[in-house]
C-alpha cells in the first residue's frame, strides 16, 4: 500500500513537471523507478516509456489548444526519430545496467550545462526589453520574425503588434533580420531527430528533455512552442521505443507502471496551464535546475553508493 501511495504521489509530480515544460518524465521516472520503487535498471527504462506516453498524451491538448503545438514541423521531426528510436531500443537491452545509469547522469549532466547557459542569454535579454523605454523601442527599425524556419512563414499563432513586429501570443520572439531566416539544412533537422530517436530508446526516456533543445536549435521554435511540440515528438517516440522492445527479456511491472502513470496523467493535466504563466528563461531554467540535479543523484547512487 505504502508503495502504491508513493507511486502514485511522485507520479502526479512527474506529471505537473511535464505538463509545464513539455519535458521531464522520463529523466525523473528512471531514477525514481530505480533508487524508490526498486525496479531494475531495464524494466525501469521500459516502464518509463509507459509513463511518458500516457502523460504525454494527457497534456498535449492543453498546449493544442493554446496552438503552441506545431504539427506539421513535430510530426515530420518525430517520423525521422522512429529509425534511430527502434536501434536505440535493441542496443539498450545489450548494454549493462550500471552502464547505463552512468551513461544516462552524465548525459543529463551535459545537457543540464548546454540548458542552463541557454537560459542565462534569454533572462539577459529580457532584462534588456524590460528596461527599454517606449520611446526607445518606437524609434527601432521594425523587423519580421518567423516562427516557421522550415517553410520561412509565419505560424497560425503569430499576431502583428501596432509596431509591426509579430509576437507570440502577445510574447515578443526574438528579432531577426528583416530578411526571411534561411531554412535549417536538412542534414541538421535529420541529425537532430535521429539522435532523438536513439536516446528516447536507449535510455527508455520520453525524449523531452533533448527534443526541447533539439527545436529550438535545429528548428528554431521558441521555447513555449518547443515545449508543447516536443509533447507530439514524445508520443511517436515513445510508442515506437516500446513496440522495438516487443521479443526481448525485459519484464515489466504493470501494476506499479500504471499507477504511476495514472498519477503522472493528473498531474499532467495540473502542469500544462503552469506553463502559460512564467517567462521562457525561466521555464529553461527550471529545466536545467531539474536536469542537473537529477544527473547528480543518478551518478552519485550509481558510482559510490
Amino acid at each position: 500500500m505504502d508503495l502504491a501511495l508513493l507511486a502514485v504521489v511522485v507520479g502526479v509530480c512527474v506529471g505537473i513537471v511535464v505538463g509545464a515544460l513539455g519535458a521531464g518524465g522520463g529523466i525523473l521516472a528512471v531514477p525514481v523507478l530505480v533508487f524508490l520503487l526498486g525496479m531494475p535498471a531495464h524494466s525501469a527504462t521500459a516502464s518509463s516509456l509507459i509513463i511518458v506516453l500516457i502523460t504525454a498524451l494527457a497534456s498535449l491538448p492543453h498546449h493544442a489548444r493554446h496552438r503552441n503545438v506545431d504539427w506539421r514541423n513535430g510530426l515530420v521531426f518525430a517520423g525521422v526519430s522512429v529509425v534511430g528510436a527502434v536501434v536505440g531500443s535493441r542496443l539498450s537491452a545489450l548494454v549493462p545496467a550500471q552502464i547505463l545509469l552512468t551513461l544516462f547522469g552524465a548525459m543529463l549532466a551535459l545537457v543540464a550545462i548546454s540548458m542552463l547557459r541557454r537560459a542565462l542569454r534569454a533572462r539577459a535579454e529580457e532584462r534588456v526589453a524590460e528596461h527599454t523605454s517606449p520611446a526607445e523601442a518606437a524609434t527601432e527599425e521594425p523587423v519580421a520574425t518567423y516562427d516557421d524556419p522550415v517553410l520561412d512563414q509565419p505560424g497560425p499563432d503569430m499576431v502583428d503588434t501596432a509596431d509591426g513586429l509579430r509576437s507570440h501570443h502577445g510574447e515578443p520572439e526574438l528579432p531577426l533580420t528583416p530578411t526571411p531566416p534561411a531554412s535549417p539544412r536538412l542534414s541538421l533537422v535529420i541529425a537532430a531527430a535521429t539522435l532523438t530517436g536513439f536516446l528516447t530508446g536507449f535510455f527508455g526516456v520520453g525524449g523531452g528533455f533533448i527534443v526541447v533543445p533539439m527545436l529550438v536549435i535545429a528548428l528554431g521554435l521558441a521555447m513555449r512552442r518547443a515545449s508543447g511540440t516536443s509533447l507530439l515528438v514524445m508520443v511517436v517516440a515513445t510508442a515506437t521505443s516500446l513496440l522495438a522492445r516487443l521479443g526481448t527479456d525485459v519484464q515489466i511491472d504493470w501494476v506499479t507502471t500504471l499507477i504511476f502513470a495514472a498519477g503522472s496523467a493528473a498531474g499532467g493535466i495540473l502542469g500544462g496551464p503552469l506553463s502559460a504563466k512564467a517567462r521562457p528563461s525561466t521555464l529553461t531554467l527550471a529545466f536545467s535546475a531539474l536536469l542537473g540535479g537529477v544527473a547528480a543523484v543518478t551518478l552519485v547512487q550509481t558510482l559510490v553508493l
